[in-house]
């Protein structure tokens, strides 16, 4: 049997960031990570700050960092819906190490929502650049 894909789309209000064909997605809801292969349920889920990955019908794999939005899987395809999305080489590298810093710092002083936020984002940017957050 040839190797199953579906498609698969990374949407954020500006642009279409990833149109194609995937074996397998693997990305973070609020309720933990969770993988998508092809003929996959319907399935309706809010996302958080994650490294999302997309496998490719060529064996790469696409690393993307996603902060937020939605997934919906149905008919064989499976959308991502982000207000902000970047690919993984696409990441300025220092400036999210720079922002992580930033929000680890803002931690020290007070444990607040948008410093966690912050810290989530960052580590979400610096893994789908490939470095250990």
């Amino acid at each position: 049997m040839a190797d199953a894909t579906m498609t698969v789309e990374v949407v954020s209000p500006e642009k279409v960031l990833f149109s194609g064909e995937a074996t397998m997605v693997i990305t973070r809801t609020l309720d933990g990570e969770v993988a998508f292969l092809p003929e996959h349920a319907a399935f309706l889920g809010a996302l958080t700050e994650s490294h999302t990955r997309v496998f490719l019908a060529d064996g790469s794999v696409e690393d993307i960092a996603v902060h937020r939005g939605f997934v919906e899987v149905s008919h064989n395809k499976v959308s991502i819906l982000t207000d902000v999305a970047e690919l993984g080489s696409q990441v300025d590298v220092a400036r999210a190490q720079s922002a992580k810093e930033r929000a680890e710092a803002a931690l020290r002083q007070a444990h607040d929502a948008e410093a966690v936020a912050a810290l989530s984002r960052a580590h979400a940017r610096l893994r789908a650049a490939g470095v250990p957050a």
